[in-house]
């Protein structure tokens, strides 16, 4: 479209979850209570980790980082939807629109690989166990989780740059209820066919190298699982990655149904309750799902809880 034919927008504006307002008023209440959940769970899981020496351990080290990703992916997100709840026009300037694209986007890819990572030190400490401490050091961990945040804040750089360079001319209104770049793409006057081959080769990159990285880990991890003599030793090597998986198996199957399409493909209502699940539920879920089925972690939230009664 030529330039003197483009209205230039200064904000954006949400269609949000539902234009009803007695159901957006049932939204916020919901939502706000699974934002504080997210908070409390993800904080208190943060707080849990490096209170108790027990729980100074790798694995422990890259779950406190799954946290505080979660904490800050979920934080990019929900304040603005709970306000929006509240609101006739849900207005969002056009700089601030960029800015949440850019770090939800950095979190989210920061969340995939250290999730990855996490996969890395399981087959370590289940394959290798007397490599485990030099492997898996403290320099070692922060160098890895070091990788996760570079490669998170470089990849967003990329696609929000791309993005942002698009016209957007016939509209402002994105269907959906916060900037992110599938509904950006889908709103552009724009050809989006270079930002979408982008956006396939960053998920085929970092989300290859991860699913590639768990499949090689977890199968040399259930090989050598099959193979111990002891039932308790399998039961407890069990015990440490079905966490995991679980968290794994959402998290990745949320988000190669989100951005592994074209825009074509895009349905609208679909992709803003998957998007819902990726950005409030899953955040939420993480804490419980590596808390309730984690030994270590509910003895020591046993151990504070008790530390607290006596003290009381």
């Amino acid at each position: 479209m030529p330039a003197e034919n483009c209205t230039v927008f200064t904000d954006f504006i949400f269609s949000g979850l539902s234009g009803r307002q007695d159901v957006q008023q049932g939204l916020f209440v919901l939502f706000l209570l699974v934002y504080g959940i997210t908070m409390i769970t993800n904080l208190g899981m943060i707080l849990l980790i490096s209170m108790d020496p027990h729980l100074h351990m790798p694995m422990y080290y890259f779950l406190s980082s799954l946290s505080i990703c979660d904490v800050c992916y979920s934080s990019t997100v929900s304040p603005k939807m709970l306000a929006d709840f509240l609101s006739v026009q849900k207005r969002i300037p056009y700089n601030l629109c960029a800015l949440q694209m850019y770090f939800f986007s950095a979190f989210a890819d920061v969340a995939c690989v250290i999730l990855a990572v996490m996969a890395y030190d399981r087959y370590v400490a289940i394959c290798n166990p007397l490599l485990y401490t030099n492997a898996m050091s403290r320099s070692t961990c922060t160098q890895l989780v070091t990788i996760a945040y570079i490669t998170g804040l470089v990849d967003s750089a990329i696609h929000t740059c791309g993005t942002f360079r698009l016209s957007f001319c016939n509209s402002n209104i994105i269907n959906h209820f916060f900037c992110d770049v599938p509904p950006l793409l889908a709103l552009s006057s724009s050809d989006t066919t270079i930002n979408e081959i982008a956006l396939l080769i960053s998920c085929s990159c970092i989300g290859g190298f991860s699913i590639i990285t768990l499949f090689l880990s977890y199968s040399y991890i259930i090989t050598t699982i099959v193979r111990m003599n002891s039932a308790q030793g399998r039961r407890k090597a069990f015990s440490t990655c079905a966490s995991h998986l679980t968290a794994v198996a959402i998290f990745f199957g949320t988000l190669l149904f989100m951005y592994s399409r074209p825009s074509s493909s895009y349905s609208l209502d679909t992709d803003k309750m998957a998007s819902v699940f990726y950005t409030v539920i899953i955040p939420m879920l993480n804490p419980l799902i590596y808390s309730l089925r984690n030994k270590d972690v509910k003895g020591a939230l046993r151990k504070v809880m008790g530390t607290k009664l006596c003290s009381g």
